[in-house]
């Protein structure tokens, strides 16, 4: 299997919300299979009512969702991974 790269929450975490311990995924922008560039919109997540871009880490292919639309995760939860581009 090739390797793969997380898409972790944390990077993304606001600074100003770190005692903030859970978040929402409001919307998926990609699938599973999508092809995605480097900064790419992946999805949106919501922290305290602020709404917040995931971007892609590497262009690559998702290889998989992790969290589900709609469904609340913790800090630094893992929310999608992606094969990198050869």
């Amino acid at each position: 299997m090739a390797e793969t790269v997380d898409v972790d929450s944390a990077t993304v975490w606001p600074e100003d919300a770190e005692d903030v311990t859970e978040a929402y995924l409001a919307n998926w922008f990609v699938r599973e299979g999508s092809p995605v560039d480097q900064g790419e919109t992946l999805c949106e997540m919501q922290v305290e009512k602020v709404s917040i871009d995931v971007t892609a880490p590497v262009s690559g292919t998702v290889s998989e969702i992790v969290v589900g639309e709609g469904a609340d995760f913790d800090h630094g939860d893992i929310l999608a991974r992606i094969r990198p581009s050869a």
